[in-house]
């Protein structure tokens, strides 16, 4: 994604999301009101927004001196944004589910970033906007209360799971769920009589009663349910919407990130940063060697924690050295957002970022939240304080402009190691 220049007077965190116009015409913007009300108020407006890889979504999000909210502009001709009915001077009120117009500005585009190839958006016409701002409205009280589905994650006791699965006889893909109480799907935040979606990260449309119950025996001791209630499964369904586990609240999951904030002592934060391989087969960035007493250990670091963001940037796509770089930035402290092992590889294993749920696990975390190029890796936040132990020096760049080069020594390079 390029960051571009706006028009004179923006403020410099102006995000451009282009698009390659492709296939057809795509179903026109989902609303959950078009008329306006009585006051001439207009309603919010949803869009689903999925490209491929190599594409981008076909708008810039600006922050205007003199113009309140997040505003979309510079809708791409042809563009996603354009084909599914954003308009410019339109206000962003929401992302994934979650309300962001209280948010930093810099916050809600790490949170499209974040979403990688598809995003749920709901926007309000900016005439509307200002309207409720004039009238002390609250934006958020606009919005449906809660329209994400739910992913939760079960290990099985001595009697089971702790749900049954119904569904019409001869109908492929419709599973409503049952809920044995205070059993272990209650346990870990299944509602009664909501509907499954998905089963350990695969969607369950195509299967049949005989497929679904195989699967969930080949499941072993724990399985991971994207669930949804009747009037999420409604809201989606009524709009077209496809719900995917990139929207779903993720606050009943175990694995949660961690914010460590660590200052210098006289012997440095007192870890070992390592590259290795992460269960995936990418590479990742390591935490070991917490020395006992010192910045790193009594901010909650853990021996094998994966480091994911270096102050409020993700890591993905830098190297070890440029990693280095991003924790020496700052002279006297750092802050990382780390994940233990059980939880990067849940993620990974489901192949969402952590980073995309930072909030669900941190609700009071406010401007923290990270920046989250794009979706692979489970997190923890730290803030340390270091003393380098070992020299070295290296190369600034961007996280959201970071490129790989290919080395000929790649593979002798790949354990490299440094010492805070």
């Amino acid at each position: 994604m390029k960051q571009t220049k706006g028009l004179e007077g923006d403020k410099n965190s102006i995000i451009k999301f282009e698009f390659n116009p492709k296939d057809g015409i795509d179903n026109p913007a989902l609303s959950l009101a078009e008329d306006m009300d009585g006051e001439g108020m207009g309603e919010p407006r949803f869009y689903l927004l999925s490209k491929g890889s190599a594409e981008t979504f076909g708008f810039c999000l600006h922050e205007e001196l003199g113009c309140r909210g997040h505003i979309i502009r510079q809708v791409e001709l042809g563009g996603l944004a354009q084909r599914r009915g954003l308009q410019d001077g339109d206000r962003l009120l929401q992302v994934n589910g979650h309300f962001v117009d209280h948010m930093d500005h810099h916050r809600v585009v790490q949170k499209i970033k974040a979403s990688g190839n598809q995003v749920l958006l709901a926007v309000l016409d900016g005439d509307s906007y200002e309207a409720a701002k004039a009238l002390g409205r609250d934006l958020s009280q606009m919005l449906p209360a809660d329209i994400r589905p739910r992913l939760c994650h079960i290990m099985r006791d001595k009697s089971g799971f702790g749900f049954s699965v119904s569904g019409p006889e001869g109908v492929k893909g419709t599973f409503q769920l049952s809920v044995r109480q205070d059993g272990p799907a209650e346990r870990a935040g299944v509602p009664p009589g909501s509907w499954l979606l998905e089963l350990n990260g695969a969607s369950v449309r195509s299967y049949s009663h005989a497929q679904l119950t195989r699967k969930l025996k080949q499941s072993g001791s724990k399985v991971t349910l994207l669930v949804a209630s009747s009037a999420v499964e409604e809201f989606y369904r009524l709009r077209g919407l496809r719900v995917t586990a990139a929207l779903a609240d993720t606050s009943w999951l175990p694995f949660k990130v961690r914010e460590l904030h660590m200052v210098k002592g006289p012997a440095g934060y007192g870890f070992l940063l390592k590259e290795d391989d992460c269960s995936s087969g990418a590479i990742g960035q390591f935490l070991w060697d917490v020395d006992v007493g010192l910045p790193a250990e009594q901010a909650g670091m853990k021996e094998g924690d994966r480091l994911l963001a270096v102050n409020g940037e993700s890591i993905e796509g830098l190297d070890h050295q440029q990693t280095v770089l991003r924790i020496r930035a700052r002279d006297d402290q750092v802050t990382l957002l780390v994940i233990d092992p059980a939880g990067d590889e849940f993620y990974q294993s489901i192949g969402l970022s952590p980073l995309l749920f930072f909030e669900d696990s941190h609700p009071a975390s406010g401007s923290r939240t990270p920046s989250l190029p794009s979706p692979s890796g489970s997190p923890g936040l730290c803030h340390v304080e270091v003393e380098p132990k070992g020299p070295g020096s290296w190369l600034v760049t961007a996280a959201n402009s970071i490129g790989i080069t290919q080395s000929p020594h790649q593979e002798e390079q790949r354990r490299l190691h440094q010492a805070f």
